[in-house]
């Protein structure tokens, strides 16, 4: 039998992970620095919540890419395809929580759709999420964060932002009551442009004049100020409202990476006011790297009794990052060790300076089997190991360990105290 993985997912090499723990880790800390708290839901949701009307939506595109199965219980499941979903039961479930609720999530979610660059049916992803507050300076505080993270890892970045209420009041000014249905249409003209878009608003039934006034609005250059001329609906006039109070705030943090763009829709059904995502500059890779919004109705929804929970999050996908990272920097670090010890006849003593090493918080690996010191040097430069360190009998006497820098080939006797520090 040909051993194989499965189609749109992948294994990733020590070298591959410890890239990605390094991403997953910048992020992390950049959430805690804002006052994130860690948060972890399953894998596994009833299909009956994945398919919720404020979820997904049983009319969204997502819910055909679901992985679906059954228990032997013969309750209907699926593979969580984002982790907004499961954050909105979480919140349900528990409705004693402290407000506003700031909360991320890290781990696999899964879809099965097409595969590119970037984009595999199973994917990690880190979000960040507010519960609680229907200020604009929640989705600024996470368009900040976004900035902070793509500045620590060197991208050239831009994010589009939106608001689904100035969407939503086009389309109610152009005649078409279905926004949810036309909105699907609407957010693929960057993939099958504007005819692609017309035709699928026509096979949803709606007029060419309802179309080309859709349209109208949907032109380069529009900005808020000159869409506040053209807007009369009220829901359109407070999505404006919204905007340009967020960007006040944006400008206040810095976050001059951020960029109007009105024909940013995002496909999910349960988006309430803004919409933004996060895109490279100059790079293969044409999918976004992040992406969010804000979700009003969702929480509510899943809690029953009419009830509206102002929330809001933002999601970094790993993968496309990673593709990134693997482009902008060679694959260099094999292991997270930057010493081996190698012990010659001495295994017992050369065991406990290892364990004093690794006390003291440097990685540290230890010589296994019966090799000789030179097969242990090949083993330390093929893993880019930079430091070994030699203990023999005549080291031991001397109460000192031979180190080793791999890259030069100096050579010098120290103290065990001095080889803590040396290599902290």
């Amino acid at each position: 039998m040909e051993m194989q993985t499965a189609k749109g997912v992948k294994d990733l090499s020590p070298e591959e992970k410890i890239l990605k723990n390094k991403v997953v880790n910048t992020i992390t800390k950049t959430f805690e620095l804002y006052g994130f708290a860690p948060l972890e839901t399953p894998i596994l949701e009833r299909y009956e919540t994945l398919a919720a009307k404020y979820g997904a939506g049983a009319e969204s595109d997502v819910l055909k890419e679901t992985f679906k199965l059954q228990d032997q219980g013969g309750r209907q499941l699926g593979l969580r395809f984002e982790f907004t979903t499961s954050l909105a039961r979480f919140v349900a479930q528990n409705p004693t929580l402290k407000m506003p609720l700031k909360v991320y999530q890290v781990g696999s979610n899964f879809r099965d759709g097409p595969i590119k660059l970037g984009r595999e049916r199973e994917f990690w992803q880190c979000d960040a999420d507010t519960i609680g507050a229907s200020s604009m300076l929640a989705e600024a505080e996470q368009i900040g964060m976004l900035c902070e993270v793509f500045r620590q890892l060197d991208f050239k970045f831009f994010i589009k932002v939106n608001n689904r209420k100035i969407l939503n009041g086009i389309l109610k000014q152009s005649g078409i009551t279905e926004v949810r249905e036309a909105l699907i249409a609407i957010d693929k003209l960057d993939k099958i442009g504007k005819a692609g878009v017309s035709d699928e608003l026509k096979q949803r039934g709606y007029s060419k004049a309802q179309i080309d006034k859709v349209f109208s609005f949907l032109t380069k250059g529009v900005t808020p100020a000159s869409l506040k001329k053209k807007i009369t609906d009220e829901e359109g006039k407070q999505g404006i409202a919204e905007l340009e109070e967020l960007f006040g705030y944006l400008k206040s943090l810095g976050a001059k990476e951020a960029e109007f763009d009105l024909s940013l829709i995002r496909g999910q059904a349960y988006y309430t006011g803004t919409v933004l995502e996060a895109y490279l500059k100059n790079s293969a890779i044409t999918s976004s790297i992040a992406s969010g919004g804000r979700y009003d109705q969702m929480i509510g929804s899943f809690m029953g009794g009419g009830r509206e929970i102002a929330a809001v999050g933002v999601s970094f996908g790993i993968t496309p990052i990673m593709e990134q990272m693997k482009a902008k920097n060679k694959l260099e670090e094999k292991t997270p060790a930057k010493v081996l010890v190698i012990p010659i006849n001495v295994t017992d003593e050369a065991l406990k300076i290892a364990q004093e090493l690794r006390k003291n918080g440097i990685s540290t690996d230890f010589a296994l089997g019966k090799k000789g010191v030179s097969k242990n040097l090949e083993y330390a430069n093929a893993l880019a190991i930079p430091y070994v360190a030699i203990i023999g009998e005549e080291e031991l006497k001397k109460k000192k360990v031979l180190l080793k820098e791999m890259s030069s080939g100096t050579e010098q006797m120290l103290s065990v105290k001095d080889l803590v520090k040396k290599l902290q």
